[in-house]
């Protein structure tokens, strides 16, 4: 029954007693109005449905959270910031929002050894950056476009790959603007100032990935290729002055990883194009190889306590490699006094995650 439409009045049925003629009754029941027949009526339907998924209900309301001003903010202002704090060198590590924790854990270290300020996150997703600058404002940018979050933290994926694949371009991006960088993954923790290590004008400085224990006196050059006809330096960490030898390191990284992508059959990260660009620029990058008995891989360290035990009080950063998955890297770090957070939370920028 349509607005503006009587009732039809039910026919009378035998016997009734008619109702009084009068002038309107006797031209017979009224006739609807032309313009509310059914097809007009599913017409009018159909156009308030469209108007309704155009239209927004209601008055446009203002949005309750302003959008953020570190989106605006750019690599080149965030490294000026750190470089500062620096001497012109720009610590850097990025994470998505998984990594927070380890994140915090590394920082705690990083700043007793008093390197903190010097610190540059890079976010990988806006919630991120807003976190960090939140608590720590200046210390994280976005580079864009940022990648898929939740699928960056698990080793071997494509989401993973992506991730660190960005690396290389944002070191070369650092290094344009002239300052010199030491990136970090975020699953270590320093024991030490590394930055005493870092002798001599080097273009670019790194750790090896091996297990096999080296000499206390062994070689700072490049080490020989292994089994694969590539040499396996640990892309973790890794100190560049802009040079041209750095930077003509990192365009070649950054060539290898184009020529080398992800794939279902062949899950790669970045750590094989970073050796591959190592080896193929050799006697082009003047590079130095830090001590083992001070970076030593995971694999090394957490698995050869003799060793441990015979280098102790050299030990200057450690990197909880060798294993996968946040729990068993978290249950290793606790297992060997070094996931700092669980007691000393406060000592981190960024406050209890």
């Amino acid at each position: 029954m349509s607005l503006h439409q009587r009732p039809h009045q039910k026919p009378a049925a035998a016997g009734d007693s008619l109702p009084v003629s009068s002038p309107t009754a006797a031209a017979g029941p009224p006739r609807p109005l032309p313009l509310l027949t059914l097809p007009y009526l599913f017409s009018l339907l159909a156009l308030l449905l469209f108007a309704a998924l155009l239209l927004p209900w209601g008055p446009t309301r203002p949005s309750s959270a302003p959008a953020s001003p570190w989106r605006a903010y750019t690599l080149q202002e965030a490294a000026a910031f750190a470089a500062a704090a620096g001497n012109g060198t720009v610590l850097l590590a990025a994470v998505s929002g998984p990594y927070l924790p380890f994140l915090s854990n590394w920082l705690i270290s990083v700043r007793r050894a008093g390197r903190a300020d010097q610190v540059l996150v890079i976010a990988e997703d806006y919630e991120t950056l807003d976190r960090i600058n939140a608590a720590w404002p200046g210390h994280a940018v976005l580079v864009p476009p940022a990648p898929d979050a939740q699928a960056a933290h698990k080793f071997g994926s494509q989401g993973f790959f992506n991730f660190t694949s960005r690396r290389p371009r944002h070191l070369l991006q650092i290094l344009e603007l002239g300052y010199s960088v030491m990136y970090n993954d975020v699953d270590m923790v320093w024991l030490a100032d590394p930055f005493p290590y870092i002798v001599g004008d080097h273009d670019v400085y790194f750790m090896d990935d091996m297990t096999p224990v080296k000499p206390l006196d062994h070689s700072h050059e490049l080490p020989p290729p292994g089994k694969k006809g590539r040499t396996y330096i640990c892309s973790c960490m890794i100190f560049l002055r802009p040079t041209e030898g750095a930077k003509l390191l990192l365009r070649k990284w950054i060539e290898e990883l184009k020529e080398q992508p992800w794939s279902k059959q062949k899950k790669a990260n970045d750590q094989p194009g970073f050796n591959w660009a190592l080896n193929k620029t050799a006697g082009q990058v003047d590079v130095y190889l830090l001590p083992q008995s001070a970076f030593p891989t995971g694999g090394l360290y957490f698995k050869n306590k003799t060793w441990v035990k015979e280098t102790k009080g050299k030990h200057v950063i450690i990197h909880n490699n060798y294993i996968t998955g946040f729990e068993k890297k978290i249950k290793r770090f606790r297992d060997h006094g070094l996931w700092l957070v669980d007691k000393h939370s406060d000592e981190s920028p960024l406050g209890k995650i």
